[in-house]
């Protein structure tokens, strides 16, 4: 090591030397072209796509970044693989297919991801349905509509229409089903359980099949 005993002067002149030569150095690795690129990568951000998984980012390949967004539904079903995903959808999802998730969550008792959507969705549930299904002891009083959306189709593993026509979108490697079944909508109360019990009764098929497999 350079001995830096001498004239404040000397030392001085000695000291800038060697930081000039730092930032010399500091300022070159940065314009190297794998340097910049690693600085360009540490700095991306993902965009805010609702319902689309995030990738990794890769340093050198930038391709990979969306590679990794493609892949990851695919990755994130081989790890539900024991849990199917069940899709019910009407036109106002206050009613018949709102009554299904919640008698096919029980159902499931957990084995199963549960989720409705409506091609028109109301703004709140039946009443009737919510008393129809807090007779057998199932609370949706804190559910509400939902629009249907391409992300919940491409999710599920089962879709199951009510009604609801051509607006659900069709998709390769679903399954689907249409269950012909009464609108509860402006029905009386002994209505209301019929139809209860007639998706009750299907949907207990369904879960034994889906669990099964």
């Amino acid at each position: 090591m350079r001995n830096l005993a001498g004239a404040p002067e000397r030392r001085w002149s000695i000291l800038s030397r060697r930081r000039a030569s730092r930032r010399t150095s500091a300022t070159s690795r940065i314009d190297r072209p794998e340097a910049v690129l690693r600085v360009r990568f540490m700095a991306v951000s993902f965009p805010p796509t609702p319902g689309a998984p995030y990738g990794l980012v890769s340093k050198r390949c930038p391709h990979r970044l969306y590679a990794g967004r493609a892949s990851a539904p695919a990755r994130l079903r081989r790890m539900n693989a024991d849990r199917p995903e069940v899709l019910f959808v009407c036109v106002h999802n206050s009613g018949r297919s709102q009554m299904a998730a919640a008698l096919l969550d029980r159902a499931g008792a957990g084995r199963l991801t549960v989720r409705s959507a409506g091609s028109e969705p109301a703004e709140s549930l039946n009443p009737a349905v919510v008393e129809a299904l807090a007779e057998i002891g199932l609370d949706v009083s804190r559910e509400y509509p939902k629009p249907l959306t391409g992300d919940a189709v491409r999710a599920a593993d089962v879709v199951i229409t009510m009604g609801c026509g051509d607006a659900c979108p069709v998709y390769p490697g679903k399954r689907y089903e249409d269950w012909e079944l009464e609108d509860p909508a402006g029905k009386d109360p002994d209505t209301v359980r019929r139809i209860r019990d007639e998706i009750a009764g299907r949907v207990d098929a369904l879960a034994a099949e889906l669990v099964e497999r």
